[in-house]
């Protein structure tokens, strides 16, 4: 199982891209296209054409993981579509995932507590 651990490194590739692409199709974009591997841990998020359906893929240290979710209303918030990725955090995934609006999400927005002593 995947766990939305704080360290994870969450990379979207910000062209959309075939959703009828399998999993081991999307393995080697990561490695050709993404320049990354997809063995790495990270996880690895694909938009498609409509704005209503996301797959991400993932190794989880036993085998890979392809989830694809449909939104049935409304539609996630995506970045601009350009070449490259973006990365995210793993709140903006859960964000992203749960079809919220994950750009008013930023490292920076967190407030650290305040040292006392």
């Amino acid at each position: 199982m995947i766990a939305l651990r704080p360290e994870l490194k969450v990379v979207v590739a910000a062209q959309p891209v075939d959703f009828r692409k399998s999993l081991h199709t999307l393995s080697a974009l990561v490695s050709e296209a993404l320049r990354a591997n997809p063995y790495c841990g990270d996880i690895f998020v694909f938009r498609s054409k409509r704005s209503d359906r996301v797959k991400f893929l993932a190794w989880d240290g036993s085998g890979m993981v392809l989830v694809t979710k449909w939104l049935h209303q409304g539609h996630f918030t995506w970045p601009p579509i350009r070449g490259g990725v973006v990365h995210l955090s793993a709140t903006q995934l859960a964000m992203l995932l749960d079809g919220l609006d994950w750009t008013r999400v930023s490292p920076k927005a967190v407030k650290q507590p305040a040292v006392v002593g």
